[in-house]
């Protein structure tokens, strides 16, 4: 996928930024993520990065009690851009995130209008930023566990665009949007390299979809 020309060059990536801590929300570098904003404070955030980078971290919770009112986090998330956005009637920002670059948390700063803000470090994930042709090694394989799992899953996929996409998209693309648990997204989240992310969504995959298939045969 070519860089987006409005993204900032890895260089200029500000060193804190604004987070959106959600469970089983994450974006990754190039791919897009819909969000509907409708708290205050997460209202105040999307107007403050508009003025500014137009950058938002998201970032996983560590538990998914929702009623931890400052939840800790996980200390590696990714930044997305800002690329769409549009205000509803009855109040809400409805946004698109396009990731730009993974980052480590560093430590958390003085939030800003009821929203959080953390320190961060972007260099362990440079990588996300350069244009640089990834492979994931046995695609075939990785196409069949996908295709067992979404069956069994019920996911519907557009195979035609899947088989023209580049691995990098692919894999970035089902992290975010495949339905993993919260864990097994961090997981992949966390997995710097391509080759070694695709290897272990595979292997979630093949677990899923044999659970599924035991499951199956117990009904039966």
């Amino acid at each position: 996928m070519s860089r987006n020309p409005f993204f900032p060059r890895f260089a200029d990536l500000p060193t804190e930024i604004p987070i959106f801590p959600l469970p089983g929300a994450v974006v990754m570098p190039g791919v897009q993520l819909p969000l509907n904003m409708f708290e205050p404070c997460y209202l105040n955030m999307v107007t403050d990065a508009l003025a500014d980078a137009h950058l938002i971290g998201m970032v996983q919770p560590t538990s998914e009690t929702l009623f931890e009112e400052v939840p800790e986090i996980h200390r590696i998330g990714c930044a997305g851009r800002i690329t769409s956005y549009s205000e509803t009637a009855d109040g809400r920002i409805v946004v698109v995130l396009t990731g730009v670059c993974r980052f480590q948390v560093r430590g958390e700063v003085a939030g800003r209008r009821g929203y959080r803000r953390v320190s961060v470090d972007w260099e362990r994930f440079a990588a996300d930023c350069h244009e640089e042709t990834q492979v994931i090694g046995d695609r075939d394989g990785f196409l069949v566990s996908l295709k067992s799992y979404c069956t069994l899953r019920g996911v519907e996929v557009p195979w035609e665009d899947v088989n023209k996409m580049a691995d990098s998209d692919l894999v970035n693309l089902l992290c975010a949007h495949l339905p993993l648990s919260p864990e097994d997204k961090q997981a992949l989240v966390e997995t710097i390299q391509l080759s070694e992310r695709a290897g272990l969504m595979r292997g979630l995959m093949d677990m899923a979809s044999a659970a599924s298939m035991d499951v199956a045969e117990l009904r039966h």
